[in-house]
């Protein structure tokens, strides 16, 4: 088939059947968005929104668009600029994936990023702030109804063709924007009134489900929503809910909330790829998670469709990729020995602290929790932490290499939220430390520091001497690169230094 540009390709992706994974009594499908031709769902807002300001006259021929993302509209528009010769600028916060600002770079596009700290709601000021200085043209991804437009014409019309001679009872979907969510949602509840649209949050970030409006704000950029904790699902579930998800829900467009576990997410985007053959990014393991946890209670024959959102290639520096080595491991390097040839060797990156927040007085409670924490010696190695902090997961990924038992006291945690337990620890950790950043790592009951601090001391040998000095007196494996744990983004900041 012949096609007049690649623009033409958008749309029309497939709904496979997961039948490796499925429950026995169910059908589970996916609606396979990574076969657009930049890898994502957001293709078809990136030529829908361009195509109508072309349309509308809000934007001008040579006139630059902008827009705030954490990569796949980013991705999606700078395929189209580069089609219709808009030139882009994208500003995203510096710890999302660093193949995403490269894809976009690679496509033309200009990519500034800002603070990690700043979160969701910082990118979008600071791409406010750039378009209202220079009169560029921001396409408004969060709360410009094109983006739940094209998803009413194109993505449901697609999903009511493909289900036309059978049921379908349930439609599963992530957020990010509400584009899709608001855009599907009202299209089947118009045509398929049955089926159930069901949304998908991380648990220790449900802000939807949490009930809790989100907060108004007094200028163009939303306040963080007082539910949002960090999580691993990338793309998704910003620290505010976008007024297209907020319009879906007072539509009615939500049946059933979800809330599914990081890890869940992350072990079932990998399933797809080893048991499916379908290679996706965190937030599609995070639907198909939520389907296969509704199909447990699901009534027997019916048909569940999740919405898997974009490629897993521009993951490879997140957590879903971090147990898959670039080196052999020893089943590989026994295949390779079974005959004769040559082996490999590895590298070097670099240091930086977590955000800080201040942090108001502590609890007697939570004193008492800490100082029993680490009073209690199995493991002696205590590390209060995030869940889905990239700096705590660093630390962990360490620990496991080096084979050191390790308790994570994880605040932000579905356990610590109640009563904002969580919290109260961290207040109290704070009291009895002196330091705000997190993750906080013990040692026999000694603070050993942060991230950093702990990699700095593994190389000295310090750590290793520590541990050693302990009661247990534990052994640790030896690790060639420490510092090679540390997020992939701070790795591409000490290659540019």
């Amino acid at each position: 088939m012949k096609y007049a540009s690649i623009l033409d390709t958008v749309g029309k992706t497939p709904v496979v059947r997961l039948s490796n994974i499925e429950p026995a009594h169910v059908r589970l499908y996916a609606k396979v968005e990574s076969f657009n031709p930049m890898g994502s769902v957001k293709d078809r807002f990136a030529r829908a929104v361009i195509e109508h300001g072309e349309r509308s006259g809000l934007l001008k021929p040579g006139q630059t668009v902008i827009e705030a993302t954490s990569g796949n509209t980013g991705i999606g528009l700078a395929m189209v600029c580069a089609q219709k010769g808009y030139p882009l600028v994208i500003v995203m916060a510096e710890n999302f994936s660093i193949e995403r600002r490269r894809l976009m770079r690679f496509l033309g596009a200009k990519v500034v990023l800002t603070p990690a700290a700043q979160k969701g709601s910082g990118m979008l000021a600071k791409a406010i702030e750039l378009a209202d200085a220079h009169g560029w043209f921001l396409t408004r991804q969060f709360e410009n109804e094109v983006n739940a437009d094209v998803h009413t014409e194109t993505t449901a019309q697609e999903i009511l063709e493909d289900f036309a001679d059978e049921r379908l009872d349930y439609w599963v979907s992530t957020f990010g924007t509400g584009g899709t969510l608001k855009g599907v949602a009202r299209a089947l509840k118009a045509a398929r009134p049955d089926t159930r649209i069901v949304l998908a949050e991380p648990d220790n970030s449900a802000m939807i489900a949490s009930g809790i409006p989100q907060p108004a704000s007094d200028s163009a950029v939303p306040v963080s929503h007082p539910s949002f904790r960090p999580h691993p699902v990338q793309g998704t579930s910003p620290d505010f809910i976008p007024k297209l998800a907020i319009d879906a829900l007072a539509a009615g467009g939500v049946d059933i909330f979800m809330p599914v576990n990081g890890g869940d997410a992350l072990r079932v985007a990998r399933e797809l790829a080893t048991r499916e053959g379908i290679f996706v990014g965190i937030s599609a393991g995070a639907a198909v998670a939520a389907g296969l946890k509704l199909a447990q209670s699901a009534p027997a024959g019916s048909t569940i469709l999740c919405m898997l959102p974009d490629t897993g290639e521009r993951y490879l520096s997140t957590p879903l990729f971090e147990s898959v080595s670039a080196e052999m491991n020893e089943e590989e390097q026994a295949i390779a020995a079974s005959t004769s040839g040559p082996l490999t060797a590895p590298r070097a990156p670099a240091a930086v602290a977590a955000p800080t927040t201040t942090l108001p007085e502590a609890d007697q409670e939570a004193q008492a929790f800490v100082a029993k924490a680490l009073t209690d010696s199995d493991p002696d190695v205590v590390m209060f932490a995030l869940e889905w902090c990239e700096f705590c997961w660093a630390a962990r990924r360490l620990f496991q290499a080096m084979g050191v038992p390790y308790r994570s006291v994880d605040l932000d945690s579905v356990a610590y939220q109640q009563d904002d337990w969580g919290g109260r620890i961290r207040r109290a950790l704070q009291a009895r430390t002196g330091i705000m950043t997190i993750p906080q790592i013990f040692v026999g009951g000694e603070l050993i520091g942060g991230a950093t601090d702990v990699i700095a001391a593994t190389e000295s040998g310090a750590l290793q001497a520590r541990l050693r000095s302990l009661p247990a007196a534990r052994e640790a494996r030896a690790v060639a690169d420490p510092r090679g744990f540390l997020p992939g983004w701070l790795q591409a900041k000490r290659v540019q230094a």
